[in-house]
């Protein structure tokens, strides 16, 4: 696994964090994305997002679907494929093996690179807000993309990492639902 992923860093993507980091770098984008992956920290923007709409009726099943992703998203990526993985972060991965130090401009991530959870999350919740109400799901898919972005930006995630984590959290977001509609037919007051 870690001879797949070094080849697929070398190959890649450190070529496209460096040309990020040559061609986009810039005094705003350092202020705004530090500011952007906050809201994937943890999911915890995600979660909160989701008890509030738990808590309006009309917007229960919506809460009740973007939580199941989040927590199926915790389990299956966090749990599992982060230690399974044990995939080292793109600037340990520069320092490692071509002595080259990265400055980052948040601070160092202390566990493994993949999956991406800001990405994971962000997708997870956007998706099930996109299939269940399109008026809450575009502006949380925009901040989604954004945050997926500010994890490469940022150094912190090769787009390897982000790009099957926005698989995941699509395909996440897509069960959390299914699971919901499939309670709702149990349950019709849900």
């Amino acid at each position: 696994m870690q001879a797949f992923f070094s080849m697929l860093a070398e190959s890649f993507d450190l070529p496209i964090l460096d040309w990020i980091q040559s061609n986009l770098q810039c005094g705003f984008l350092d202020f705004i994305m530090p500011i952007i992956t906050l809201f994937g920290d943890a999911g915890i923007f995600w979660i909160a997002c989701s008890v509030i709409l738990l808590l309006i009726p009309k917007y229960r099943k919506v809460g009740l679907s973007m939580g199941f992703a989040l927590l199926l998203g915790l389990l299956v990526c966090n749990v599992a494929l982060k230690p399974l993985c044990q995939r080292i972060r793109p600037y340990d991965y520069q320092l490692q093996y071509f002595q080259r130090e990265i400055v980052l401009l948040i601070e160092a991530q202390h566990d493994f690179s993949f999956p991406s959870g800001h990405t994971i999350a962000s997708f997870e919740a956007c998706t099930a807000l996109m299939i269940r109400n399109k008026k809450l799901g575009i502006p949380a898919t925009i901040l989604a993309i954004m945050i997926a972005f500010s994890r490469m930006y940022l150094y912190v995630h090769y787009p390897t990492d982000v790009i099957a984590s926005v698989i995941l959290g699509i395909g996440f977001g897509f069960i959390g639902c299914w699971l919901v509609d499939k309670l709702a037919q149990k349950f019709p007051k849900l």
